[in-house]
């Protein structure tokens, strides 16, 4: 019976310099590819009661000469509540296919009313667009689970925008891990004025 010869580890598992690259190629393939694991990372906050929030959200933007991420929210819903109260947030994504973990954090901000917010807006999608015309508010309590509205396609936009706005977080601390029966590989990295500092870490 012929063996089966175990993939070759990537180029990275070793090297620091180039985990962290692959870390950013992986947050830019995001916005991009629907399918990717990084499409929709997981968005944590922290609620006036000190109690942690975490909700899915989809990654519209990955910067890294910025070291920055953007995803688009409601500015009623409480995740946009509770970045404009702390000015911070993390980001976990997880792809089962490489084995890779990647946890972002770092000050947020809402963009509502400036220019990157109408940008931000304009390459929205219609369908995209009238979901936050949704009336109630997100997350209100309802007596019926359809007792809300939601605009048309394509009408009502003027109301949309008035509640959509995008949130820029800026990455101070990236945390790596890649899974390998043969050597797991874990890093972090630290942003200051002079740019990243990492290291390995025990997995």
């Amino acid at each position: 019976m012929t063996a089966f010869a175990p993939a070759p580890l990537p180029p990275f598992h070793d090297d620091l310099d180039a985990s962290l690259l692959e870390v950013w190629r992986l947050l830019q393939e995001g916005p991009v590819l629907r399918r990717n694991a990084f499409h929709m990372p997981a968005l944590a906050t922290v609620d006036a009661d000190g109690h942690p929030q975490v909700r899915t959200v989809v990654l519209r933007e990955a910067d890294p000469a910025m070291g920055s991420l953007r995803f688009h929210c409601d500015r009623r819903s409480a995740k946009a509540v509770e970045i404009d109260a702390s000015g911070r947030a993390a980001l976990h994504g997880y792809d089962t296919a490489s084995k890779i973990q990647i946890r972002v954090s770092g000050p947020a901000r809402l963009h509502t009313d400036d220019a990157l917010a109408e940008a931000a807006w304009s390459g929205s999608r219609v369908m995209s667009r009238t979901c936050y015309g949704i009336a109630p508010a997100p997350g209100t309590a309802l007596p019926a689970g359809d007792a809300y509205t939601q605009p048309e396609d394509g009408a009502d936009l003027d109301l949309s925008r008035a509640n959509f706005c995008a949130v820029v977080v800026t990455a101070t601390r990236l945390d790596f891990l890649f899974l390998d029966r043969r050597g797991h590989r874990r890093a972090g990295w630290v942003r200051g004025a002079a740019g990243w500092t990492g290291s390995w870490l025990a997995p």
